[in-house]
């Protein structure tokens, strides 16, 4: 579980994160969601300590990440795994030499048993043939996927994704949701997925964050989310037709 308490983060006076407190729990698929500027990217990457919270805490699983020193703040980092918006392949590395990259960086492992753990993770997010491609010779879903394998290739306890579904056709968005989905349930981690798509939330939201202006307005499942009576919640939730007529016919049962 990841325990956040009280953190507030300002720029330049202006107040980002204010007093926001949630528990990610283990085993579940945590989503931030939230209109543009409502806080989501900076409370994940004060929860990874690219930026410093300037007050309030963070705990990881009983570790009090707030009063760590820089080294054992990268020990924790060890522990996660990243997926960013767009993916932050290297253009120059292969496939394979893109998921081999952190356990060259972190784990102290053989060629033999790097190459082992590269194909397990391939495998795994279902590319057991892309080892020698370039990110210029895949799809941006498979891009996707091979960050996943990438950021799963340490074994991490803790998984944060950042938009993964930019960019991607309801298709592919849907088979990525279930890849992480999988993942969170298979290896019993700590997922938090910052989104804006509601098909995403509707899919694989076991448990929601709703931010607005840096402060949590609201919290609970996909099933709740369509029955909330917080009017800020509802408008971002059914703000296009298609999700008003999901609301209309559940209404009308």
């Amino acid at each position: 579980m990841i325990e956040v308490k009280n953190i507030c983060k300002s720029f330049d006076g202006k107040q980002i994160l204010d007093n926001v407190s949630v528990n990610f729990d283990e085993g579940k698929t945590n989503l931030v969601i939230g209109g543009s500027g409502s806080g989501k990217t900076v409370l994940m990457k004060c929860l990874v300590a690219l930026y410093e919270i300037d007050s309030g805490t963070i705990i990881y699983d009983g570790r009090d990440f707030t009063l760590f020193n820089a080294d054992e703040k990268r020990d924790i980092r060890k522990e996660i795994g990243m997926v960013f918006q767009g993916g932050a392949l290297f253009d120059s590395q292969t496939v394979a030499q893109n998921v081999a990259f952190p356990l060259e960086m972190f784990a102290k492992m053989n060629p033999a048993e790097i190459k082992e753990r590269v194909d397990f993770c391939l495998n795994r997010v279902n590319l057991p043939s892309a080892h020698e491609l370039f990110p210029s010779q895949i799809s941006g879903g498979m891009k996707k996927r091979v960050a996943i394998a990438r950021a799963i290739a340490l074994n991490p306890r803790y998984l944060f994704f950042d938009e993964p579904n930019s960019g991607l056709d309801p298709k592919t968005s849907i088979v990525i949701d279930n890849l992480i989905a999988e993942i969170t349930e298979e290896y019993n981690i700590v997922t938090v997925v910052n989104t804006h798509d509601m098909n995403s939330v509707l899919e694989i939201g076991q448990k929601i964050i709703y931010l607005s202006k840096g402060r949590k307005s609201w919290e609970g499942n996909k099933e709740e989310i369509l029955d909330t009576d917080n009017e800020e919640v509802n408008d971002f939730v059914y703000a296009s037709e298609l999700f008003k007529r999901i609301r209309k016919s559940s209404r009308d049962r």
